[in-house]
This record gives C-alpha cells, structure tokens and sequence, in this order.
C-alpha cells in the first residue's frame, strides 16, 4: 500500500497516466495473477510496474509478455531459481545486484525507483522528498524490515516526517490510534498505524487503507480512518478465534517439529497472525491455512534456525504459488496436496532441526541493578530510536526484585501487570504482555528480565518495565 501510493503519486505528478491495482487476498491471493494481468490488459494499460511483489511470478510475467505488455518488477523477496521474463527486476536480494543494503522492504525498493526517475527526469514539481520518506517509514517498519543500516537512516528521517506531515488521512488515523502528531515513533507505527493500515486487506479490501493515505478530502479522509479502526476490532477477534482453534488442532497433531492447522472456518486474512503467536508460543515453525473450497491459502512464520522459504523451495512442486523470507512466507496450495505438504514439511524440519539446540533464547545487553531505571535512563535510552525489529529495545537483567504486587488483567485476563522493587527503591509499575498465564509461577523474589520504557496516560509520564522474562530469583 505505501509503495502503491508512492509511485502513483510520483507517476501521476510526472503527467503519466496510471492506475493502482491491489489484488483482493481472499479472490486472487497475493501478488501477480494471469487474471488480473489481462484485465490491465483489456483496460488499455501498456505497462505494469510490481511493488513487494513479482520476483517468483515466471508464468504470470510471460502471460503478460504474451500480452504485449511489458512488465517491471519491483521486489524484495527472495529470488527463486528462474526470475520472470520481466523487462526490468529491481531487488537488492537478486544475484549479482551490487546495491550494499539487501534488506530494503519493498517500499524501500520503490523509493529507490523513485529517486532513480527523480536523478533522470528532475525533482517532480509537486512530490517531495518528505512525503516519501513518511511513506518509506510506515511501509519499512510494519513490514519487519531491520532497522539497520540504510533502513535505519530512512525510518529516523521518515519518522521526522510523519510527525510533521500534512497527509490528510494520516492525519485523520491518528486520533483512532490513540496518537499525537509529534510523539509518534517507530514502535507506534509497528503497534497502532501499521496494524489498522493491514486490518483492511485482512478483513476486506485494502484499497481502503491505500485510499487513505492519497485522499486530500478531508470527510473521505474521516469516514475512511474509522472504516479502518472498525476492520482493526473485527481483525482484533477474528485472530483471536483463528488463534485458539489453530494452537487446539496444531498441539492435537502428532507433528514435534512444526505446528500446522488448517480449517475451513479460518479468515486467510489473519492467518500470519495466528501463526505468528503460535510461532512465539510454542516456538517451533508454525503454518497456519484457511481451507476453501478448491485451494487452502497459508502464512507460515519460523524461528532463526529454520529457512521457511527455502523450505517450501522443497516443496514447490505440491504448491501453486508461494514466496517470503527466511522467517515468513505465504502459500498456496491445491486441497488434494494439502496432505502431501504437511508431510514433506514435516520431513524437511525433521532433518534441518535434528542437530540443533531448538529453543528460544533472550539476549540480555547489561545485568543492572533495578535501582539504576529512571526517567533519566529511559530518556536516554529513547536516543537510540528507532527502535524495533533489528535494532530492539535494549533488554536488561535485574536479579532478586521484590514482587509487590501482581494481578491478571486484559478482558481474558491474559495480561500479567506487576509492581516490583529492590531494596529501599520506589516502586515500578510492570506489564507482560501474553504472560497472564504465568501468575502462579511468580514467587516473592524473581529475577527478571525486561525493557524500559515511559508510559504517557492522561498527561502523566512513568517509568514503565515491560517484561520479556522471569523465574524465581536463584537466591
């Protein structure tokens, strides 16, 4: 979507005639499809340029080459063995491309494009460099991309146009989220903009969210901001239900090295959610499908020693089209081989895990006395924004923290909320998300381990400890 807006924008201010087409995931499933390619066709369209998207569709590019049109790929996925008979492919990941920085999200690849026509044809008389930027932060950061290197330096400048933008749907999604223009960071994006901007194509269509972030009509702009926090509650309980029945069929299932579900029942629009939670519960690679009535439609998420994508490489020829990185991936499959996958990916973790100490493991930067967290250290900590996939939030150690309070909370009491002290220390108030399951094994002393934060509520700024582990203190 931000990689759509980006380039229509900057078309459209060139004077090229151009249109935006975003495949609906529930009739077409992700990315290039013949049939979308020959209604673009049969609409006059001579050109299609793929953002995120086109770097494994062979078949679908020399359709449209059958078609007389040309095609320019734009991507960030992982190449596979053949790329498509395209007349351009732009990605950083593709053998012999000797850009430094691999891991531009796909709205980083555009930008690239972008700023390459920008080179070619002059600075567009109307599109800035800040309005771009502002794109390349929410596309970057609710994407996963690392917040490393190149992508470091777009998302802190793109972060300091968000906070200043004149977009007016943005403007209008903020007050849904519950944010300030002037205080959003990355985070914000990751937790609050990115997953309402995704609730559309995860509920509906994402021509809503794409339609936002170009409207300069100000009441288009309001009714499309609650569209959108309206699909994020739907999407909010849809994961919830999806969730549940895939954690009950998957832990049902004889296999030990993955967890697979698939269900009629299931919205193919928040399985990578699902799986995802499933993922961090039980840590092993988790592949979540909703059944229709002729193809089953999944999103897998894995864990650092387990290649998804080179994984279903393994199996492409049980599967209709696929693609992703080495944590994430999507795919589709025939329901007559659903049978056949599962047990070839059974057999592929099998052997890629047979040697390996498979279990989570929390990376701890400094053991610190509890006493040390203020609101000193959590504003100085704050200067290593962004922070977020690849460059996270410094994680600390506390050992023997007093326990002085705990209770569930959340609606499922799912959440754990604690105040914890040492010594003579004042009190910090504790959250741990997902962790309400956990309360019996908290004892007097624990050793803890978390990140720290400033939670603002109601005007009030506190030091916040946001848990990512305990035990019984080892007194």
């Amino acid at each position: 979507m931000t990689s759509s807006a980006l380039l229509w924008q900057l078309l459209s201010d060139y004077g090229a005639a151009c249109e935006v087409y975003i495949p609906n995931r529930f009739d077409e499933g992700y990315g290039l499809n013949t049939e979308a390619l020959s209604e673009i066709h049969a609409s006059g369209s001579a050109l299609v340029i793929t953002v995120d998207c086109g770097i494994r569709s062979v078949d679908e590019v020399k359709h449209a080459n059958q078609l007389g049109m040309d095609l320019i790929i734009t991507d960030h996925h992982h190449p596979g063995a053949d790329l498509p008979p395209a007349f351009a492919v732009i990605n950083p990941k593709r053998a012999g491309d000797q850009y430094p920085e691999k891991m531009l999200a796909g709205v980083g690849v555009a930008f690239k494009v972008a700023r390459a026509l920008a080179d070619r044809l002059g600075d567009p008389p109307n599109v800035t460099k800040k309005q771009m930027l502002e794109l390349v932060a929410l596309g970057t950061v609710a994407d996963l991309a690392p917040l490393s290197g190149e992508n470091r330096a777009l998302v802190y400048w793109g972060v300091k146009m968000l906070n200043q933008s004149e977009r007016i749907g943005l403007k209008a999604l903020l007050p849904a989220a519950r944010l300030s223009q002037g205080q959003i960071r990355a985070g914000h994006i990751g937790f609050s903009i990115g997953p309402r901007l995704n609730a559309a194509g995860r509920m509906d269509s994402a021509k809503a969210a794409y339609e936002l972030l170009v409207t300069k009509n100000p009441e288009s702009a309001k009714s499309l901001a609650w569209t959108l926090e309206n699909h994020n509650l739907e999407r909010q309980q849809t994961t919830e239900y999806v969730t549940e029945e895939a954690r009950r069929a998957a832990v049902n299932a004889d296999e030990t090295n993955i967890m697979f579900a698939a269900h009629e029942t299931f919205n193919s629009g928040v399985v990578g959610l699902a799986a995802s939670r499933l993922q961090e519960e039980f840590y092993k690679p988790a592949f979540v499908a909703a059944v229709g009535e002729t193809h089953t439609v999944g999103s897998a998420r894995s864990i650092r020693e387990f290649h998804v994508t080179d994984a279903l490489d393994q199996c492409s020829d049980l599967l209709e089209r696929y693609g992703g990185h080495a944590a994430a991936a999507g795919f589709t499959v025939a329901n007559e081989n659903v049978p056949a996958f599962r047990k070839r990916l059974n057999a592929i973790a099998a052997e890629a895990l047979a040697d390996q100490d498979v279990r989570p493991v929390i990376s701890v930067d400094m053991e610190i006395d509890l006493a040390a967290v203020s609101m000193e250290l959590a504003v100085e900590l704050d200067r290593f924004e962004p922070l977020g996939y690849g460059n996270p939030r410094p994680t600390f150690l506390s050992r023997s923290v007093n326990v002085m309070n705990s209770k569930t909370i959340g609606k499922d009491h799912s959440h754990l909320k604690l105040t914890v002290a040492a010594g003579d220390s004042p009190y910090l108030d504790a959250i741990a998300f997902r962790f309400g399951h956990r309360i019996a094994e908290l004892t007097p002393v624990i050793d803890l381990v978390y990140t720290v934060e400033v939670n603002e509520w109601n005007g009030r700024r506190r030091v916040q400890l946001k848990v990512k582990d305990f035990r019984p203190a080892l007194i």
